[in-house]
């Protein structure tokens, strides 16, 4: 077992009569990359929402490193990238770096800065407007932004949606980048082609709670499938099992 970085412990959510989320609990070790699929409807968005506190959990307990998400510790360590790309038209992609920057109160941040912008090919395009690039280069602006105070967690939901195959080539190339530097991050994804490449485990989740979990070859040997079944093949089958 590896050092648990985010603890997920009997979260519950509900929106009036609907249980959205029924007494999830899970947990990401440094260094790992988990898949959270599931299909519509799930709780899955609602559970990375939660667990950022965006949305006030009915009960249950979420820990970043041992703090409790309540506290401000935690949210120093935790990133966001949602689905649709969070870019003020108005800014550059320097200034959006330079506004984290102002956020997190970090100190001679601009050196880190050019060296992330780099990584991601988007040094030639640090004074272009955020309304004036792609929703693939939106997302990598996002990305660096969540890099630039070095979080521990990234929480990403539907990253791949939208992108051309350079583009999810590249995002995908970035997390297996994240992760030989020791930060975990929790993907929520449809895309199980894709995860089934680059993640370590995968969390299913169905009406609100998790099905099961594991790597592939645990899914595998768990619903008793062949070597050559898929994370798709593995998904239909212990979901259409569920009433």
């Amino acid at each position: 077992m590896g050092n648990k970085v985010l603890e997920i412990i009997n979260l519950r959510k509900e929106f009036r009569k609907n249980i959205a989320v029924d007494g999830v609990s899970f947990h990401l070790e440094e260094g790992e990359i988990v898949g959270l699929i599931g299909p519509n409807g799930a709780g899955k968005t609602t559970t990375i929402k939660c667990i950022l506190g965006l949305l006030r959990k009915n009960s249950g307990e979420v820990l970043v490193d041992g703090f409790s998400n309540k506290v401000q510790e935690s949210k120093y360590k935790l990133a966001y990238i949602p689905e649709t790309p969070d870019i003020y038209p108005m800014l550059t992609v320097w200034e959006h770096l330079k506004f984290m920057a102002l956020a997190y109160y970090l100190k001679d941040w601009e050196e880190e800065a050019e060296k992330i912008l780099k990584r991601f090919d988007l040094l030639e395009k640090r004074n272009d407007l955020g309304r004036d690039l792609s929703k693939g280069m939106k997302q990598k602006v996002s990305i660096c932004c969540a890099l630039i105070h070095k979080p521990d967690v990234f929480l990403v939901d539907e990253p791949l949606v939208g992108l051309d195959p350079k583009a999810m080539r590249e995002l995908k190339d970035a997390f297996k980048g994240l992760k030989q530097e020791g930060k975990s991050i929790l993907v929520s994804t449809h895309m199980l082609d894709s995860a089934e490449g680059f993640c370590d485990r995968v969390i299913i989740m169905k009406k609100g709670k998790i099905i099961t979990e594991g790597t592939i070859e645990e899914l595998r040997e768990r619903t008793h499938s062949d070597e050559n079944s898929s994370l798709e093949d593995l998904f239909l089958e212990v979901t259409q099992d569920e009433k």
